[in-house]
């Protein structure tokens, strides 16, 4: 069963990740995103890394995309055709990313991706102080890093949607 909700995950990230890059409108772009962030974030859960599918889904699900679609609508530009990209770019694109299937693929297969027994179980509040701790091995550096990426997603969205208007 859980092999099935994997590959029922994965061709949802798949259709709706190609669905996101080939759109035209910058409205449905975001939001077939925003499905694959959250089937990104199933598949945490179906490892029972429920804190980083709580990330996934709290940070980029919820922080990106909201930050996309209000800097968006702050330019009143909801409906915006973005432009396609000519049949070289996608043929590069797309050998590119068939590369990186062929070398990506067979290393899935042969990892046995085997549970460790006997290990301690760490718990989420662990995870959490560990993370925002200022002491060696603290992880509070990377939460600003993610301030900062929410900042130039908004920004980026902003020149992205304002498009010709800049140069104006």
């Amino acid at each position: 069963m859980e092999r099935i909700i994997f590959y029922i995950l994965a061709v949802i990230i798949i259709f709706f990740a190609i669905a996101s890059v080939s759109s035209r409108k910058m409205l449905r772009a975001v939001v077939y995103l925003l499905f694959v962030l959250i089937a990104i974030s199933g598949i945490y859960f179906m490892l029972n890394y429920n804190f980083l599918g709580a990330i996934q889904l709290v940070v980029y699900a919820g922080g990106v995309i909201v930050l996309i679609i209000f800097s968006v609508l702050l330019v009143h530009h909801i409906e915006l055709n973005l432009e396609v990209a000519s049949t070289k770019k996608k043929i590069l694109t797309a050998l590119i990313s068939l590369l990186g299937v062929v070398i990506v693929l067979p290393v899935i297969l042969i990892h046995p991706f085997a549970v460790i027994e006997n290990t301690k179980i760490i718990e989420v509040r662990d995870i959490g102080l560990k993370m925002l701790s200022y002491e060696k091995g603290g992880f509070i550096l990377p939460f600003e890093v993610i301030s900062i990426l929410l900042l130039a997603v908004m920004i980026g969205a902003i020149v992205i949607a304002k498009g010709n208007k800049l140069e104006k």
